[in-house]
Protein backbone atom coordinates (compact mmCIF):
# COMPACT_ATOMS: atom_id res chain seq x y z
CA UNK A 1 0.00 0.00 0.00
CA UNK A 2 1.20 3.47 -1.10
CA UNK A 3 0.39 5.16 2.31
CA UNK A 4 -1.26 4.85 5.27
CA UNK A 5 -5.12 3.65 4.72
CA UNK A 6 -6.97 7.00 6.06
CA UNK A 7 -9.95 5.55 7.01
CA UNK A 8 -11.45 2.74 9.12
CA UNK A 9 -13.02 -0.40 7.98
CA UNK A 10 -14.53 -2.71 10.38
CA UNK A 11 -13.37 -5.79 8.68
CA UNK A 12 -9.98 -4.96 7.12
CA UNK A 13 -10.06 -8.54 5.21
CA UNK A 14 -12.48 -6.46 2.80
CA UNK A 15 -9.86 -4.58 1.08
CA UNK A 16 -7.72 -6.11 -1.78
CA UNK A 17 -5.44 -4.70 -3.61
CA UNK A 18 -5.48 -7.65 -5.85
CA UNK A 19 -7.27 -8.94 -9.06
CA UNK A 20 -9.48 -12.09 -7.93
CA UNK A 21 -8.72 -15.50 -10.31
CA UNK A 22 -10.24 -18.94 -10.09
CA UNK A 23 -10.77 -17.65 -6.28
CA UNK A 24 -7.70 -16.95 -4.91
CA UNK A 25 -5.89 -13.04 -5.18
CA UNK A 26 -3.76 -12.40 -7.28
CA UNK A 27 -1.17 -10.05 -8.94
CA UNK A 28 -0.31 -9.18 -12.64
CA UNK A 29 1.70 -11.15 -14.68
CA UNK A 30 4.47 -8.44 -15.01
CA UNK A 31 4.07 -7.27 -11.66
CA UNK A 32 3.18 -3.64 -12.34
CA UNK A 33 0.04 -2.14 -10.27
CA UNK A 34 -1.59 1.43 -10.53
CA UNK A 35 -2.99 3.99 -7.72
CA UNK A 36 -6.37 4.66 -6.18
CA UNK A 37 -6.99 7.99 -5.58
CA UNK A 38 -9.21 9.87 -3.00
CA UNK A 39 -10.49 12.09 -5.23
CA UNK A 40 -11.70 14.41 -2.23
CA UNK A 41 -8.10 14.66 -1.12
CA UNK A 42 -5.88 13.35 -3.65
CA UNK A 43 -4.71 10.46 -0.85
CA UNK A 44 -3.17 7.62 -2.64
CA UNK A 45 -4.46 4.86 -0.24
CA UNK A 46 -3.82 1.75 -2.38
CA UNK A 47 -2.56 0.02 -5.07
CA UNK A 48 -4.52 -2.45 -7.72
CA UNK A 49 -2.61 -4.51 -10.53
CA UNK A 50 -2.29 -3.51 -13.77
CA UNK A 51 -3.23 -6.41 -15.67
CA UNK A 52 -2.24 -6.49 -19.71
CA UNK A 53 -3.51 -8.04 -23.01
CA UNK A 54 -1.42 -11.46 -21.70
CA UNK A 55 -3.07 -12.07 -18.48
CA UNK A 56 -6.78 -11.62 -20.23
CA UNK A 57 -7.32 -15.58 -21.44
CA UNK A 58 -6.35 -16.75 -17.38
CA UNK A 59 -9.75 -14.98 -16.72
CA UNK A 60 -12.00 -16.31 -19.52
CA UNK A 61 -10.72 -19.84 -19.35
CA UNK A 62 -11.22 -19.77 -15.40
CA UNK A 63 -14.69 -18.19 -15.80
CA UNK A 64 -15.28 -21.18 -19.14
CA UNK A 65 -14.46 -24.47 -16.88
CA UNK A 66 -16.66 -22.83 -13.97
CA UNK A 67 -19.52 -21.73 -16.09
CA UNK A 68 -19.34 -25.87 -17.30
CA UNK A 69 -19.94 -27.05 -13.31
CA UNK A 70 -21.86 -23.88 -12.98
CA UNK A 71 -24.85 -24.09 -15.52
CA UNK A 72 -25.91 -27.43 -13.89
CA UNK A 73 -26.94 -25.56 -10.32
CA UNK A 74 -30.37 -26.05 -9.61
CA UNK A 75 -32.11 -22.73 -9.86
CA UNK A 76 -32.99 -22.72 -6.41
CA UNK A 77 -29.49 -23.12 -5.24
CA UNK A 78 -28.50 -20.35 -7.19
CA UNK A 79 -31.28 -18.06 -5.43
CA UNK A 80 -29.85 -19.52 -1.89
CA UNK A 81 -26.42 -18.27 -2.96
CA UNK A 82 -27.48 -15.23 -3.81
CA UNK A 83 -29.32 -14.60 -1.25
CA UNK A 84 -26.31 -15.45 0.89
CA UNK A 85 -24.47 -12.86 -1.20
CA UNK A 86 -27.38 -10.20 -0.16
CA UNK A 87 -27.29 -10.98 3.65
CA UNK A 88 -23.60 -10.65 3.50
CA UNK A 89 -23.68 -7.29 1.55
CA UNK A 90 -25.99 -5.73 4.31
CA UNK A 91 -23.84 -6.56 7.15
CA UNK A 92 -21.16 -5.19 5.28
CA UNK A 93 -22.97 -2.15 4.42
CA UNK A 94 -20.57 0.09 6.06
CA UNK A 95 -17.35 -0.79 4.84
CA UNK A 96 -18.62 -0.81 1.63
CA UNK A 97 -20.10 2.62 1.40
CA UNK A 98 -16.77 4.09 3.02
CA UNK A 99 -14.89 2.24 -0.17
CA UNK A 100 -16.98 3.94 -2.32
CA UNK A 101 -16.64 7.37 -0.84
CA UNK A 102 -12.87 7.20 -0.68
CA UNK A 103 -13.05 5.86 -4.28
CA UNK A 104 -15.69 8.70 -6.00
CA UNK A 105 -15.72 11.39 -3.67
CA UNK A 106 -19.47 11.19 -3.23
CA UNK A 107 -20.91 11.62 0.33
CA UNK A 108 -21.36 8.99 3.04
CA UNK A 109 -25.51 9.36 2.48
CA UNK A 110 -25.07 8.68 -1.16
CA UNK A 111 -22.56 5.90 -0.83
CA UNK A 112 -25.15 4.02 2.24
CA UNK A 113 -27.90 4.74 -0.52
CA UNK A 114 -25.94 3.20 -3.36
CA UNK A 115 -25.24 -0.23 -1.17
CA UNK A 116 -29.23 -0.10 -0.26
CA UNK A 117 -30.33 0.32 -4.40
CA UNK A 118 -27.58 -2.17 -5.40
CA UNK A 119 -29.48 -4.70 -2.53
CA UNK A 120 -32.23 -4.29 -4.16
CA UNK A 121 -31.41 -6.28 -7.51
CA UNK A 122 -29.59 -9.44 -5.52
CA UNK A 123 -32.49 -9.49 -3.25
CA UNK A 124 -34.77 -9.36 -6.92
CA UNK A 125 -32.24 -11.45 -9.30
CA UNK A 126 -32.30 -14.15 -6.18
CA UNK A 127 -36.13 -14.48 -7.20
CA UNK A 128 -36.15 -14.31 -11.37
CA UNK A 129 -33.40 -17.50 -10.59
CA UNK A 130 -36.65 -19.46 -10.26
CA UNK A 131 -38.71 -18.25 -12.55
CA UNK A 132 -36.93 -18.73 -16.04
CA UNK A 133 -39.73 -20.55 -17.91
CA UNK A 134 -39.59 -22.43 -21.16
CA UNK A 135 -42.85 -23.17 -23.23
CA UNK A 136 -44.89 -25.22 -25.08
CA UNK A 137 -47.29 -24.94 -27.87
CA UNK A 138 -49.38 -27.05 -30.60
CA UNK A 139 -48.49 -25.66 -34.12
CA UNK A 140 -50.27 -25.73 -37.65
CA UNK A 141 -49.41 -29.27 -37.81
CA UNK A 142 -51.38 -31.27 -35.63
CA UNK A 143 -49.21 -34.12 -34.75
CA UNK A 144 -46.52 -31.68 -33.85
CA UNK A 145 -45.55 -30.18 -30.50
CA UNK A 146 -43.17 -27.66 -30.45
CA UNK A 147 -41.44 -27.14 -27.17
CA UNK A 148 -38.83 -23.77 -26.26
CA UNK A 149 -36.53 -24.73 -23.63
CA UNK A 150 -33.77 -21.64 -22.11
CA UNK A 151 -30.39 -22.25 -20.82
CA UNK A 152 -27.47 -19.46 -20.04
CA UNK A 153 -25.67 -18.35 -22.42
CA UNK A 154 -22.01 -18.30 -21.02
CA UNK A 155 -19.48 -16.52 -20.07
CA UNK A 156 -20.78 -12.98 -19.46
CA UNK A 157 -18.08 -10.10 -19.62
CA UNK A 158 -19.24 -6.98 -17.42
CA UNK A 159 -17.28 -3.29 -18.15
CA UNK A 160 -18.22 -1.18 -15.07
CA UNK A 161 -18.34 2.60 -14.66
CA UNK A 162 -17.25 4.56 -11.84
CA UNK A 163 -20.11 6.58 -10.84
CA UNK A 164 -22.27 3.95 -9.20
CA UNK A 165 -19.54 0.87 -8.73
CA UNK A 166 -21.32 -1.15 -6.17
CA UNK A 167 -25.20 -0.82 -7.73
CA UNK A 168 -23.31 -1.50 -11.74
CA UNK A 169 -21.85 -4.41 -10.43
CA UNK A 170 -24.88 -6.06 -8.61
CA UNK A 171 -27.38 -5.31 -11.16
CA UNK A 172 -25.28 -6.75 -14.08
CA UNK A 173 -23.49 -10.12 -11.69
CA UNK A 174 -27.04 -10.90 -9.79
CA UNK A 175 -28.46 -10.97 -13.56
CA UNK A 176 -25.60 -13.56 -14.81
CA UNK A 177 -25.22 -15.47 -11.78
CA UNK A 178 -29.18 -16.17 -11.63
CA UNK A 179 -29.42 -17.38 -14.92
CA UNK A 180 -26.83 -19.77 -14.30
CA UNK A 181 -23.88 -17.63 -16.34
CA UNK A 182 -20.39 -17.25 -14.90
CA UNK A 183 -19.21 -13.87 -15.33
CA UNK A 184 -15.62 -11.35 -15.48
CA UNK A 185 -16.07 -7.94 -14.07
CA UNK A 186 -13.51 -5.41 -15.43
CA UNK A 187 -13.93 -2.16 -12.81
CA UNK A 188 -13.15 1.38 -13.93
CA UNK A 189 -9.71 2.12 -12.77
CA UNK A 190 -10.67 4.72 -10.02
CA UNK A 191 -13.08 1.94 -8.28
CA UNK A 192 -11.70 -1.46 -8.19
CA UNK A 193 -11.26 -1.96 -4.36
CA UNK A 194 -15.47 -1.56 -3.79
CA UNK A 195 -15.94 -4.36 -6.86
CA UNK A 196 -13.53 -6.42 -4.93
CA UNK A 197 -14.72 -6.28 -1.54
CA UNK A 198 -18.10 -7.51 -3.38
CA UNK A 199 -16.68 -10.14 -4.82
CA UNK A 200 -14.82 -11.41 -1.80
CA UNK A 201 -18.15 -11.69 -0.15
CA UNK A 202 -19.30 -13.68 -3.37
CA UNK A 203 -17.47 -16.53 -2.21
CA UNK A 204 -18.17 -16.50 1.49
CA UNK A 205 -21.50 -16.57 -0.08
CA UNK A 206 -20.71 -19.93 -1.54
CA UNK A 207 -20.24 -19.26 -5.20
CA UNK A 208 -17.08 -21.61 -6.55
CA UNK A 209 -14.13 -20.62 -7.68
CA UNK A 210 -14.72 -18.96 -11.44
CA UNK A 211 -17.94 -18.17 -11.32
CA UNK A 212 -16.90 -14.25 -10.46
CA UNK A 213 -13.35 -12.86 -11.71
CA UNK A 214 -12.44 -9.29 -11.31
CA UNK A 215 -9.51 -8.26 -13.50
CA UNK A 216 -8.47 -4.80 -12.44
CA UNK A 217 -6.38 -2.24 -15.08
CA UNK A 218 -5.58 1.26 -15.57
CA UNK A 219 -6.96 3.60 -18.18
CA UNK A 220 -4.44 3.22 -20.37
CA UNK A 221 -4.71 -0.79 -20.70
CA UNK A 222 -8.07 -0.34 -20.62
CA UNK A 223 -9.11 -0.14 -24.07
CA UNK A 224 -7.16 -3.55 -24.69
CA UNK A 225 -7.89 -5.99 -21.85
CA UNK A 226 -11.38 -4.80 -23.06
CA UNK A 227 -11.12 -5.25 -26.38
CA UNK A 228 -10.08 -8.55 -25.62
CA UNK A 229 -12.09 -9.24 -23.29
CA UNK A 230 -15.23 -8.69 -25.68
CA UNK A 231 -13.48 -10.29 -28.41
CA UNK A 232 -12.26 -13.34 -26.75
CA UNK A 233 -13.97 -15.96 -28.59
CA UNK A 234 -15.36 -18.04 -25.32
CA UNK A 235 -17.21 -14.84 -24.19
CA UNK A 236 -21.10 -14.94 -24.91
CA UNK A 237 -22.60 -11.74 -23.80
CA UNK A 238 -21.13 -8.25 -23.02
CA UNK A 239 -22.47 -5.72 -20.87
CA UNK A 240 -21.26 -1.82 -20.81
CA UNK A 241 -22.26 1.02 -18.77
CA UNK A 242 -20.62 4.23 -20.00
CA UNK A 243 -20.51 6.94 -22.57
CA UNK A 244 -21.90 6.65 -26.19
CA UNK A 245 -18.91 6.72 -27.67
CA UNK A 246 -17.10 4.03 -25.68
CA UNK A 247 -20.17 2.35 -25.97
CA UNK A 248 -20.02 2.39 -30.20
CA UNK A 249 -16.70 1.15 -29.36
CA UNK A 250 -17.39 -1.85 -27.81
CA UNK A 251 -20.16 -3.44 -30.16
CA UNK A 252 -17.89 -3.08 -32.84
CA UNK A 253 -16.03 -5.64 -30.65
CA UNK A 254 -18.53 -7.16 -30.06
CA UNK A 255 -19.81 -7.70 -33.50
CA UNK A 256 -16.46 -10.49 -34.05
CA UNK A 257 -18.19 -13.75 -33.17
CA UNK A 258 -21.36 -11.99 -32.65
CA UNK A 259 -21.63 -11.37 -29.11
CA UNK A 260 -24.70 -10.28 -26.97
CA UNK A 261 -24.75 -7.36 -25.95
CA UNK A 262 -26.36 -5.17 -23.12
CA UNK A 263 -25.63 -1.17 -23.90
CA UNK A 264 -26.55 1.50 -21.29
CA UNK A 265 -25.19 4.61 -22.48
CA UNK A 266 -24.65 8.49 -21.99
CA UNK A 267 -28.13 10.48 -21.02
CA UNK A 268 -29.47 14.01 -22.11
CA UNK A 269 -31.58 13.58 -20.13
CA UNK A 270 -34.75 16.37 -19.93
CA UNK A 271 -36.32 17.91 -16.75
CA UNK A 272 -39.38 19.59 -18.11
CA UNK A 273 -41.91 21.98 -15.48
CA UNK A 274 -44.80 22.97 -16.44
CA UNK A 275 -46.99 26.22 -15.13
CA UNK A 276 -49.58 23.93 -13.69
CA UNK A 277 -46.46 21.34 -11.98
CA UNK A 278 -46.25 21.55 -8.51
CA UNK A 279 -42.94 23.68 -8.07
CA UNK A 280 -41.96 22.22 -4.89
CA UNK A 281 -42.01 18.59 -6.20
CA UNK A 282 -40.30 19.93 -8.68
CA UNK A 283 -37.45 21.77 -7.17
CA UNK A 284 -37.03 18.50 -4.81
CA UNK A 285 -36.56 16.06 -7.39
CA UNK A 286 -34.55 18.24 -9.31
CA UNK A 287 -31.97 18.57 -6.33
CA UNK A 288 -31.41 15.11 -6.27
CA UNK A 289 -31.46 14.69 -9.83
CA UNK A 290 -28.84 17.23 -10.86
CA UNK A 291 -26.56 17.06 -7.55
CA UNK A 292 -26.77 13.86 -6.44
CA UNK A 293 -22.99 11.96 -7.22
CA UNK A 294 -22.16 15.66 -8.24
CA UNK A 295 -23.86 15.54 -11.37
CA UNK A 296 -22.16 12.28 -12.66
CA UNK A 297 -25.14 10.34 -13.82
CA UNK A 298 -26.06 8.96 -17.10
CA UNK A 299 -29.46 9.51 -15.72
CA UNK A 300 -29.49 13.01 -14.43
CA UNK A 301 -31.21 16.06 -15.79
CA UNK A 302 -28.73 17.55 -18.32
CA UNK A 303 -31.52 20.21 -19.84
CA UNK A 304 -34.55 21.62 -17.50
CA UNK A 305 -37.10 23.19 -19.33
CA UNK A 306 -39.21 25.19 -17.87
CA UNK A 307 -42.59 27.14 -18.94
CA UNK A 308 -42.39 30.76 -19.47
CA UNK A 309 -44.81 31.25 -16.66
CA UNK A 310 -43.18 29.75 -13.53
CA UNK A 311 -39.17 30.14 -14.79
CA UNK A 312 -38.25 33.19 -12.76
CA UNK A 313 -40.06 31.49 -10.31
CA UNK A 314 -38.47 28.52 -10.59
CA UNK A 315 -35.11 29.83 -10.97
CA UNK A 316 -35.25 31.64 -7.77
CA UNK A 317 -36.26 28.50 -5.89
CA UNK A 318 -33.63 26.43 -7.36
CA UNK A 319 -30.95 29.31 -6.42
CA UNK A 320 -31.67 29.58 -3.22
CA UNK A 321 -31.97 25.75 -2.48
CA UNK A 322 -28.68 25.00 -4.60
CA UNK A 323 -26.69 27.50 -2.28
CA UNK A 324 -27.35 25.73 0.68
CA UNK A 325 -25.62 23.03 -0.56
CA UNK A 326 -22.00 21.76 1.16
CA UNK A 327 -19.46 20.82 -0.96
CA UNK A 328 -16.72 19.10 0.66
CA UNK A 329 -14.97 15.93 1.55
CA UNK A 330 -17.59 12.84 1.23
CA UNK A 331 -16.43 11.30 4.87
CA UNK A 332 -17.46 14.64 6.20
CA UNK A 333 -20.71 14.18 8.07
CA UNK A 334 -21.98 17.88 7.18
CA UNK A 335 -21.24 17.35 3.39
CA UNK A 336 -24.31 17.44 0.89
CA UNK A 337 -22.20 17.32 -2.27
CA UNK A 338 -18.64 15.56 -2.86
CA UNK A 339 -15.87 15.98 -5.29
CA UNK A 340 -16.09 15.10 -8.70
CA UNK A 341 -14.13 11.56 -9.54
CA UNK A 342 -11.92 12.74 -12.01
CA UNK A 343 -9.93 15.76 -12.84
CA UNK A 344 -11.05 15.07 -16.29
CA UNK A 345 -14.44 16.46 -15.04
CA UNK A 346 -13.34 19.51 -14.06
CA UNK A 347 -11.90 20.38 -17.19
CA UNK A 348 -14.81 19.49 -18.70
CA UNK A 349 -16.99 21.92 -16.69
CA UNK A 350 -15.11 24.75 -17.51
CA UNK A 351 -15.22 24.16 -20.85
CA UNK A 352 -19.42 23.44 -21.08
CA UNK A 353 -19.39 26.88 -19.00
CA UNK A 354 -17.27 28.98 -21.10
CA UNK A 355 -19.10 27.72 -24.32
CA UNK A 356 -22.78 29.12 -22.73
CA UNK A 357 -21.46 32.43 -21.57
CA UNK A 358 -19.93 33.05 -25.00
CA UNK A 359 -23.42 32.40 -26.64
CA UNK A 360 -25.11 34.29 -24.12
CA UNK A 361 -26.09 32.14 -20.90
CA UNK A 362 -25.73 33.77 -17.57
CA UNK A 363 -24.37 32.01 -14.51
CA UNK A 364 -26.48 32.82 -11.55
CA UNK A 365 -24.50 30.28 -9.02
CA UNK A 366 -21.28 29.09 -8.80
CA UNK A 367 -19.01 28.79 -11.91
CA UNK A 368 -15.89 27.84 -10.93
CA UNK A 369 -13.04 25.49 -9.23
CA UNK A 370 -13.65 25.52 -5.26
CA UNK A 371 -9.44 25.89 -4.89
CA UNK A 372 -9.69 25.99 -1.13
CA UNK A 373 -10.41 22.30 -1.12
CA UNK A 374 -7.46 19.78 -1.79
CA UNK A 375 -9.49 17.51 -4.14
CA UNK A 376 -11.60 17.49 -7.83
CA UNK A 377 -14.28 20.01 -6.30
CA UNK A 378 -16.07 22.29 -8.12
CA UNK A 379 -18.82 24.81 -7.02
CA UNK A 380 -22.65 23.87 -7.71
CA UNK A 381 -23.51 25.61 -10.62
CA UNK A 382 -26.71 27.23 -12.47
CA UNK A 383 -26.89 28.87 -15.85
CA UNK A 384 -29.85 30.57 -17.08
CA UNK A 385 -30.55 31.85 -20.65
CA UNK A 386 -29.92 28.70 -22.27
CA UNK A 387 -30.29 27.70 -26.14
CA UNK A 388 -29.94 24.99 -28.36
CA UNK A 389 -26.40 26.34 -29.22
CA UNK A 390 -24.58 25.74 -26.28
CA UNK A 391 -21.99 22.52 -25.90
CA UNK A 392 -24.16 21.77 -22.88
CA UNK A 393 -27.95 21.17 -25.26
CA UNK A 394 -25.87 18.28 -27.28
CA UNK A 395 -23.24 16.60 -24.73
CA UNK A 396 -23.84 14.98 -21.70
CA UNK A 397 -22.13 17.19 -18.65
CA UNK A 398 -21.41 14.48 -16.12
CA UNK A 399 -20.50 16.96 -13.30
CA UNK A 400 -22.47 19.71 -10.84
CA UNK A 401 -23.99 22.34 -13.76
CA UNK A 402 -27.58 23.00 -14.12
CA UNK A 403 -28.65 24.68 -17.27
CA UNK A 404 -32.14 26.39 -17.74
CA UNK A 405 -34.13 26.64 -20.96
CA UNK A 406 -37.67 28.95 -21.64
CA UNK A 407 -40.54 27.10 -23.44
CA UNK A 408 -44.09 28.27 -24.07
CA UNK A 409 -46.08 25.73 -25.36
CA UNK A 410 -46.49 21.52 -25.41
CA UNK A 411 -45.31 20.77 -28.42
CA UNK A 412 -42.19 23.62 -28.00
CA UNK A 413 -41.57 21.30 -25.33
CA UNK A 414 -41.57 18.04 -26.67
CA UNK A 415 -39.58 19.19 -29.52
CA UNK A 416 -36.45 20.82 -27.14
CA UNK A 417 -36.89 17.52 -25.21
CA UNK A 418 -35.86 15.47 -28.09
CA UNK A 419 -33.46 17.39 -30.03
CA UNK A 420 -30.59 15.12 -28.76
CA UNK A 421 -29.40 11.42 -30.60
CA UNK A 422 -29.75 10.86 -26.79
CA UNK A 423 -33.00 8.67 -25.16
CA UNK A 424 -32.00 7.32 -22.12
CA UNK A 425 -34.78 9.24 -19.73
CA UNK A 426 -36.90 12.14 -18.98
CA UNK A 427 -38.75 13.70 -16.70
CA UNK A 428 -41.53 16.31 -16.31
CA UNK A 429 -44.06 18.22 -13.67
CA UNK A 430 -47.46 18.77 -14.42
CA UNK A 431 -50.89 18.08 -13.16
CA UNK A 432 -52.58 17.95 -16.62
CA UNK A 433 -53.46 14.27 -17.14
CA UNK A 434 -54.29 14.72 -21.05
CA UNK A 435 -50.79 16.56 -21.33
CA UNK A 436 -48.76 13.97 -19.37
CA UNK A 437 -50.16 11.35 -22.16
CA UNK A 438 -49.20 13.46 -24.54
CA UNK A 439 -45.49 13.59 -23.07
CA UNK A 440 -45.15 9.88 -22.20
CA UNK A 441 -45.94 9.02 -25.94
CA UNK A 442 -43.91 11.55 -27.57
CA UNK A 443 -41.00 11.79 -25.34
CA UNK A 444 -37.89 9.88 -27.19
CA UNK A 445 -36.72 8.49 -23.72
CA UNK A 446 -36.37 4.70 -22.29
CA UNK A 447 -37.58 5.99 -19.18
CA UNK A 448 -39.89 9.02 -18.39
CA UNK A 449 -40.75 10.39 -15.00
CA UNK A 450 -44.10 11.16 -14.55
CA UNK A 451 -44.12 13.99 -11.60
CA UNK A 452 -40.97 12.40 -9.93
CA UNK A 453 -37.57 12.57 -10.29
CA UNK A 454 -37.13 8.65 -9.39
CA UNK A 455 -37.31 6.19 -12.25
CA UNK A 456 -35.04 3.10 -11.42
CA UNK A 457 -35.50 0.47 -9.42
CA UNK A 458 -34.71 -3.32 -9.53
CA UNK A 459 -38.11 -4.12 -10.01
CA UNK A 460 -38.64 -2.15 -13.32
CA UNK A 461 -36.40 -2.16 -16.57
CA UNK A 462 -33.77 0.03 -17.41
CA UNK A 463 -32.76 1.07 -20.55
CA UNK A 464 -32.28 3.66 -23.11
CA UNK A 465 -32.95 4.08 -27.08
CA UNK A 466 -31.58 6.34 -30.19
CA UNK A 467 -28.23 6.76 -28.81
CA UNK A 468 -28.78 5.84 -25.25
CA UNK A 469 -27.84 2.22 -26.00
CA UNK A 470 -30.12 -1.22 -26.25
CA UNK A 471 -31.27 -3.82 -24.03
CA UNK A 472 -32.51 -3.73 -20.81
CA UNK A 473 -31.47 -4.39 -17.10
CA UNK A 474 -33.15 -4.88 -14.26
CA UNK A 475 -36.86 -5.44 -14.19
CA UNK A 476 -39.52 -8.66 -14.78
CA UNK A 477 -38.02 -11.34 -17.69
CA UNK A 478 -36.57 -8.62 -19.69
CA UNK A 479 -33.27 -8.50 -17.86
CA UNK A 480 -32.53 -12.21 -17.00
CA UNK A 481 -32.90 -12.75 -20.77
CA UNK A 482 -29.51 -11.12 -21.64
CA UNK A 483 -28.34 -13.83 -20.04
CA UNK A 484 -30.26 -16.74 -21.89
CA UNK A 485 -30.48 -18.51 -24.97
CA UNK A 486 -33.44 -19.90 -26.07
CA UNK A 487 -33.63 -23.60 -27.60
CA UNK A 488 -36.49 -24.91 -29.77
CA UNK A 489 -37.76 -28.51 -29.88
CA UNK A 490 -39.74 -29.95 -32.14
CA UNK A 491 -41.49 -33.14 -31.55
CA UNK A 492 -43.97 -35.96 -33.28
CA UNK A 493 -46.39 -37.30 -31.45
CA UNK A 494 -48.97 -40.32 -32.17
CA UNK A 495 -52.66 -39.17 -31.94
CA UNK A 496 -54.50 -41.17 -29.07
CA UNK A 497 -56.95 -42.62 -32.07
CA UNK A 498 -54.01 -44.57 -33.41
CA UNK A 499 -53.14 -46.35 -30.42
Amino acid sequence: MSDKLHFALEDRSLLHEASLLNGKWVQAQKGQTFAIEDPGSHHIFARCPNNTLADVDFYVGSAQTAFLKYRETNPRERAKLLLNWHSLITNARGDIAKLIVHETGKPMTEALGEVDYALGFAWWFAGEAERVRGSISQPSVSNRRTLVIKQPIGVSVALVPWNFPVAMTIRKAAAALAAGCTMIIKPSPETPLSILALADLAMRAGFAPGVLNIITTDNENTPVVSERLCKHPLVRKVTFTGSTAVGSIIAKHCSDGLKKVTLELGGNCPFLVFDDGDLDQALAALMVLKWRTAGQACTHANRVLVQRGVYDKFLSMLVRATKELHVGHGAAPSTTMGALTTSRGLDKMERHIADAVSKGGEVVCGGKRLTDLPGNFFAPTIISGMTSSMLTSHEEIFGPLLGLYCFDTDSEAIRMANDTDMGLAAYFFTKDVSRSWRLLEGLEAGMIGVNTGNASGAESPFGGIKASGYGKEAGKDVAIEEYLVSKTGTLTVEPLSRL
